[in-house]
């Protein structure tokens, strides 16, 4: 939440009237739980400025170290710790903190009216504070002494310094503790709405102030005010003299030309507001606020969502997102069934819900599947949404509205087109074996030289990137029709293909010559691609008077010499000479026997 607050102010010791510049009042950042805050500091001026009627001149001397104690109880255990330091001129950033040199993270700045700077610095000191506890802080080495003196006249000299101290306690009730900085001067006016409360009991609320340059002896308009009833410490702070240079939490009066004050605002606060309105006025006195701190026991929810992981299937339109709703800066139990809606591109995908109510500091975590439609482009924007029923509108009250969104950017994954592969065709080597060669598939198939072309038996194989083909050039097939199944893989997604691997019977080859002599070479009638191909062959083999002397076929061992036919006797053997053969394969694409002579030898 941004605080844009705007004034016009009046110049002390003139009357032209002329703007301020500076940095917003702004949320920096809240608190929820059993938390409460504290001021320590202290000044570096010597005397107050403008401290005799008439305003003379006081003594234009600064110091450049100062201290101040921290005692909290045994109990309060350290959250946060926040340094301020300010003064005159364009700033000292380089600072000393119980001797740890500090080195300002944020800055700011403003001017006055007739053009001088002033300055303020900020730095994370939690971990020191934790470490040192209790006991002294003293602030060294904020040296103003070569500045101040053009200040002097008209009192505008000063240095100072705060640390903002936010404490846990188990015995604190649940608080919505915000912490707003900036640096603005309060001439006029100025107006803070502190928005999403839920104020369910106002006992010890309040706000506290960091201010610099405030003026016991000027009193011109100067009030606080919340949500219309103005403000007053007596006898520290009168309502018509808010910034006087005291300290609310030591009640000491003389903190010179600053302020650490507090105001206990449980009057002015009601039970079921939503809202609560600060204005501070100055009519003359130029003071600068640097911080402010509230403190109301607004018990309300906080409901947030991230996107832990996406799972992105390739070629899919479908995605699993795991997701987490927090309740995480909350004072109260964010209610079950808390809407969530989905959005790809800002078209709603569909809504969903919380299961479970989710304590203080919790979260549910959960997981959905969404299927995101063709209108939607492959790389879009998800955004889950918790409070949002769909349209835009929740039905939780919570302490801060504007997080509950998260986002990531979605690349849906697509392979890479697979062209078509033809079927290729080997001769049969027996009961429909064959080896085929389709290497060249996997240079037809890359797009990319980084591509991984794989070529599996079975799809269940290539499912399960088990068992690749190891040779895609000399693949023996035990049985055909196959299929051949492929998958390229681009590294981030694959594409499937298949091709089909088929046998045909070629033509056999007739080796014509028989030697029967048992010297294992040529000892039987061997043609080559017959035998288990053409499964329904006849083979018969004649004299060269053209008598029938042997006739076989799949089933029976090759032709080596004997005869089973004719007028010898069965299994007896034939002389040498030639003989003629008629090979009848039985098969549509060979329909004419193959014919030819064969010599026999012994």
């Amino acid at each position: 939440m941004k605080l844009k607050l705007h004034f016009v102010y009046h110049l002390i010791f003139g009357l032209t009237v002329c703007s301020v510049y500076g940095q917003d009042i702004s949320l920096y950042q809240q608190y929820n739980g059993r938390y409460d805050f504290t001021f320590i500091g202290n000044t570096l001026n010597t005397i107050e400025n403008n401290n005799i009627t008439g305003f003379p001149t006081p003594p234009c001397t600064i110091l450049t170290s100062s201290s101040a104690t921290l005692t909290l109880n045994t109990n309060d255990i350290v959250e946060s710790a926040y340094l301020y330091w300010a003064g005159s001129g364009p700033g000292d950033f380089n600072v000393k903190l119980n001797s740890q040199a500090i080195v300002a993270q944020r800055t700011f700045s403003i001017f006055n009216s007739g053009g001088f700077e002033f300055f303020s610095a900020f730095n994370d000191i939690t971990s020191l504070v934790q470490s040192t506890g209790n006991g002294n802080y003293t602030l060294s080495e904020l040296d103003l002494t070569g500045v101040i003196d053009p200040y002097c006249p008209t009192g505008g000299n000063f240095g100072g310094w705060a640390i903002v101290i936010v404490y846990k306690n188990p015995a604190l009730p649940l608080n919505q503790l915000n912490i707003y900085d900036g640096m603005q001067g309060v001439p006029n006016v100025i107006n803070i709405t502190l928005n999403s409360l839920n104020v369910i009991d106002n006992q010890d609320a309040k706000i506290g102030f960091v201010a610099w340059e405030g003026d016991k002896n000027i009193a011109v308009n100067e009030s606080l005010t919340i949500n219309g009833s103005e403000l007053e410490n007596l006898p520290l702070n009168p309502a018509n003299n808010a910034f006087n240079g005291t300290n609310t939490f030591t009640n000491s009066n003389q903190l010179f030309n600053m302020d650490l004050d507090v105001y206990n605002i449980q009057n002015n606060i009601q039970i079921g507001d939503t809202t609560a309105n600060i204005q501070l006025t100055s009519s003359q006195d130029f003071v600068m606020i640097n911080c402010i701190v509230t403190k109301l026991n607004s018990q309300l929810p906080d409901a947030t969502v991230t996107i832990d992981d996406l799972d992105i299937a390739c070629n899919s339109r479908e995605i699993t997102v795991d997701y987490t709703v927090y309740n995480i800066n909350s004072t109260a139990t964010l209610q079950a069934e808390t809407p969530i809606a989905i959005y790809a591109d800002g078209t709603l995908l569909q809504t969903t819900q919380t299961i479970n109510s989710i304590p203080v500091g919790d979260s549910e975590n959960a997981t959905i599947q969404l299927t995101i439609p063709d209108t939607i482009p492959a790389d879009f924007n998800l955004l889950f949404s918790v409070d949002d029923d769909g349209t835009g509108n929740g039905i939780v009250i919570e302490n801060n509205e504007t997080n509950n969104d998260d986002n990531a950017t979605v690349a849906l994954v697509n392979s890479e087109e697979i062209p078509p592969l033809a079927t290729l065709y080997s001769c049969n080597k027996g009961l429909t074996k064959g080896v085929f060669n389709f290497s060249e598939y996997e240079t037809l198939i890359k797009t990319n030289a980084s591509d991984i072309v794989t070529f599996y038996a079975t799809e269940s194989d290539r499912n399960n990137n088990t068992n690749p083909i190891s040779s895609a050039a000399d693949y023996t097939s035990p049985t055909t029709p196959a299929t051949i199944y492929v998958k390229l893989d681009n590294g981030s997604c694959y594409a499937t293909a298949t091709f089909m691997l088929i046998t045909k019977n070629c033509p056999p080859m007739i080796y014509n010559y028989v030697s029967a002599n048992d010297d294992k070479a040529n000892d039987a009638f061997f043609i080559d691609g017959l035998r288990n191909v053409f499964v329904n062959y006849k083979l018969s083999i004649f004299n060269r008077w053209g008598r029938l002397i042997w006739v076989g076929n799949n089933n029976m061992p090759d032709w080596d010499g004997f005869a089973n036919k004719g007028f010898l006797i069965n299994d007896a053997d034939v002389p040498d000479g030639t003989y003629f053969y008629a090979l009848e394969l039985n098969d549509p694409e060979y329909p004419e026997p193959r014919t030819g002579f064969l010599y026999l030898t012994r």
